[in-house]
C-alpha cells in the first residue's frame, strides 16, 4: 500500500519500522496521516511474521512535533469532540490495544499528539535531545488522542498536571527519571536499542505477548477486572500452539519455534 505521509520497512528478524515523513512540517499528524498511520498498524497486525513494531519520525528534529493546528483552528464544539473520538478509533486506542509490542522511538520533539502517540505504544525509547510535552492549553484547548489519562498514568496525577497545566516542555533526562520513557540513548544509537529490544521480544511466544498485552491494559480500562482479564488471558495461551512447542521445547532442552497460532 503507498502512502504520503509514512514511510514502511520490514527489518531483520520480524520487525516493521514505521517512519512519519513529514519532515518539514516536523512530523505533525493531520487528519490523512492518522489515516495512514491507523492503516499501517492494522496491517502490520494481520502479518503473521511481524513480531514487533517500531515507530519514529523523519529527520533528527522531531518524532511529532503536534497535530496540524491548521486543521482545526476553525472547529465547532462537535466538531472537536468527533476530531477527538475519531482519533482515538482510527490510531490512538488502536495502537494501545495491538496486540504485538509497538516501541516509540523519539528521536526529537515529542509535543501534543506527538506525545500521546508515544505514549500510546508499549515501550518508549529517547534519544538525548528529545523534548516532551502537552502544550494544548496555550491554545485554549486540552490533550485530545488520550494525553490527560496516558501521562497520568505513567507519571503520577500531579506531574501530569503540572506538565498540563504549564504547557511546559521537559528534556529526555527528565522523562526517564520520571518514567514516560524507558530507556534514554544517544541519537546515533536510537533505532539500534529499539530493535535490540524488538529482538529479544521477537524471540518469544506472540501469542503470549498479545494476552500480556490484553491483560496489563485490562487494569486502566474502565470496568474492567485486570485479575479476571488476567485469568482469562492466562487460560486462553493454553489452547495455542505456542503453548504446546514452548513447553515441549523446555522438556526437550531445545529453542522453540513460536509461530503464534491458536488452536483451540
Amino acid at each position: 500500500m503507498e502512502h504520503n505521509n509514512i514511510l514502511t520497512e520490514r527489518k531483520i528478524g520480524g520487525i516493521q519500522l514505521i517512519t512519519i515523513n513529514r519532515p518539514k512540517q516536523l512530523n505533525a499528524l493531520n487528519s490523512e496521516t492518522i489515516h495512514e498511520l491507523g492503516n499501517a498498524f492494522k496491517a502490520a497486525e494481520k502479518t503473521p511474521d511481524i513480531r514487533a513494531i517500531i515507530i519514529t519520525g523523519a529527520g533528527e528534529k522531531a518524532f511529532v512535533a503536534g497535530a496540524d493546528i491548521k486543521e482545526f483552528a476553525h472547529f465547532s464544539v462537535e466538531e472537536g469532540r468527533s476530531l477527538s473520538a475519531k482519533g482515538h478509533d482510527t490510531l490512538f486506542n488502536l495502537v494501545e490495544n495491538l496486540r504485538k509490542p509497538v516501541i516509540a522511538a523519539i528521536n526529537g520533539f515529542a509535543l501534543g499528539g506527538g506525545l500521546e502517540l508515544a505514549m500510546s505504544a508499549h515501550i518508549r525509547v529517547a534519544s538525548e535531545n528529545a523534548r516532551l510535552g502537552l502544550p494544548e492549553v496555550s491554545l485554549g484547548v486540552i490533550p485530545g488522542y488520550g494525553g490527560t489519562q496516558r501521562l497520568a498514568q505513567l507519571i503520577g496525577k500531579g506531574r501530569a498536571l503540572e506538565l498540563i497545566t504549564t504547557a511546559g516542555m521537559i528534556s529526555a533526562e527528565k522523562a526517564n527519571q520520571f518514567g514516560l520513557v524507558n530507556h534514554l540513548v544517544e541519537q546515533s544509537s536510537l533505532i539500534a536499542k529499539c530493535e535490540e529490544i524488538a529482538g529479544k521480544i521477537a524471540a518469544n511466544s506472540p501469542s503470549a505477548i498479545g494476552s500480556a498485552i490484553a491483560a496489563v491494559n485490562a487494569q486502566f480500562q474502565e470496568g474492567a477486572d485486570g485479575f479476571q482479564a488476567e485469568i482469562e488471558e492466562f487460560g486462553k495461551c493454553f489452547g495455542t500452539d505456542d503453548f504446546t512447542e514452548g513447553t515441549t521445547a523446555f522438556l526437550e532442552k531445545r529453542k522453540p519455534e513460536f509461530r503464534g497460532l491458536i488452536t483451540n
